[in-house]
C-alpha cells in the first residue's frame, strides 16, 4: 500500500504517527511524508533560514530511521497559513495523492489548538474527495502532543480515537526518531518530551489492554 502522512510542521508526523510509520515500512508498505510549511516564509524575524534548514535535516534523519520512502517539503507560510488560499494547498495535495497513488491518508486532527493544523486538515480532506479517480480509500486523523491536548474542551474539537495501532516493537524507533529533533524537543513535564511520548503510547495501549499503541480517528473508509 501507499501511505501518506501530511504534517503541518516538521515533527508533527513523528509525534502522531512515528510508530505506524516504522511499522508499515517494516512490513513493506511505501510510506511517504509531506511537510506543508516553511516558517521562515511566514515570519522571517522569528524563524531563520538556517533554523528551517536545520529542522528539515532533523526530519530527514528521523524519516530515514523510520524507513520513509520519500519526504516532500512545501513552502506554505507558517504560522500564518491562513493567509494562503486554501485551494492552493488542496491543489498541491491532490497532485501529490495522484502522483503517489495514495491508499491510506493521515491528516492532523481538525480540533488542534494550532490553526495551521485545522487548515491542513480541511485542505487535505478537500483534496481527498472520492471523485475524479482519487485513489485515497482510508482517511484518519492523528493526535499531536502539544497541540491536540491543549484545544478547547468542546465536542467539535475533542480528539475521539476509534482506531488503535499496536506499536509494541516500534515505540523505541519512534522515540529514537524524535531524538533527532533537537530543535523541537522539550524537557518533561512538557508534553513534547520523550517521556510524554512514551506515556501517551502506554495510555493508548492500556485503553485496549495492550502495552503500547497509537490512536487515530477514522474519517472515511472505502472498501
Amino acid at each position: 500500500m501507499n501511505i501518506l502522512i501530511v504534517a503541518p510542521h516538521a515533527d508533527d508526523e513523528v509525534l502522531g504517527c512515528g510508530g505506524i510509520m516504522a511499522k508499515y515500512s517494516a512490513v513493506g508498505h511505501h510510506v511517504y511524508v509531506a511537510i506543508m510549511t516553511n516558517a521562515h516564509l511566514g515570519d522571517a524575524e522569528l524563524f531563520s533560514i538556517e533554523g528551517i534548514k536545520a529542522v528539515r535535516e532533523e526530519a530527514l534523519k528521523a524519516h530515514d530511521l523510520l524507513g520513509i520512502k520519500e519526504t516532500f517539503f512545501y513552502d506554505f507560510p507558517a504560522p500564518r497559513l491562513d493567509t494562503s488560499p486554501a485551494y492552493q494547498i488542496s491543489n498541491e495535495l491532490c497532485e501529490l495523492y495522484n502522483k503517489l497513488k495514495i491508499d491510506i491518508l493521515y491528516l492532523p486532527h481538525r480540533g488542534d489548538i494550532h490553526k495551521d493544523h485545522t487548515i491542513i486538515f480541511n485542505a487535505g480532506l478537500v483534496a481527498a474527495r472520492p471523485i475524479n479517480g482519487c485513489s485515497v480509500r482510508t482517511i484518519l486523523t492523528y493526535e499531536t502532543l502539544s497541540e491536540t491536548e491543549w484545544a478547547a474542551p468542546f465536542g467539535s474539537d475533542v480528539f475521539i480515537p476509534n482506531v488503535y495501532e499496536l506499536i509494541n516493537e516500534y515505540l523505541s524507533l519512534k522515540i529514537n526518531a524524535m531524538k533527532f529533533f533537537i530543535s523541537q524537543l522539550k524537557q518533561f513535564p512538557h508534553s513534547r518530551s520523550l517521556e510524554s511520548i512514551e506515556n501517551l503510547a502506554k495510555f493508548r495501549g492500556a485503553t485496549i489492554g495492550k502495552n503500547y499503541a497509537e490512536a487515530f480517528a477514522l474519517i472515511r473508509e472505502i472498501k
